[in-house]
């Protein structure tokens, strides 16, 4: 479909709280499609509604196991910890720590609007975490223990 522009931090968009989608509708289907677009296209593991400057409970995922669409997520159980680097497309360049659940558990809708739960561990489990964060306007620069600090990429050093 299209990749669309993603929101960076500083944008308001990005502190709102999302509304719950009632009705898969074409604009829906579009938007979802353009999301992994769009995530693809930035090379990111997730992204969510609000990043692309929609105020709906969508999320898209892929951590290499393929697409994950969640729709009206919420997380129902969570248990042990895990601490390690953390980005997102909407601070882009930059990264830092932060502790989430080893193990999440949630119940969402799919594409189809039929009641779905999913589990995960590490980078699922963070994945899932931080893209509903965006669904309440929460960035994971609130939760970086220390600084947040310059990626560097190892193509750009040669």
């Amino acid at each position: 479909m299209a990749t669309r522009k993603i929101r960076e931090l500083g944008d308001e968009v990005l502190t709102k709280q999302c509304k719950e989608v009632t009705k898969m509708t074409l604009r829906t289907k579009i938007l979802i499609q353009d999301m992994l677009d769009t995530m693809y296209e930035a090379l990111g593991v997730g992204l969510a509604a609000p990043q692309v400057g929609v105020l709906k409970r969508i999320i898209v995922i892929d951590v290499g196991e393929g697409p994950i669409v969640l729709i009206n997520p919420e997380i129902l159980e969570t248990s042990g910890e895990q601490t390690g680097e953390e980005g997102c497309l909407s601070v882009p360049g930059k990264s830092g720590q932060v502790t989430r659940p080893d193990y999440v558990k949630v119940r969402a809708l799919n594409e189809d609007m039929e009641e779905i739960e999913l589990e995960g561990t590490g980078l699922l489990a963070r994945a899932f975490c931080h893209e509903i964060d965006h669904l309440d306007g929460k960035m994971y620069v609130d939760l970086v223990e220390g600084e947040l600090h310059d990626v560097t990429y190892d193509e750009e050093d040669e």
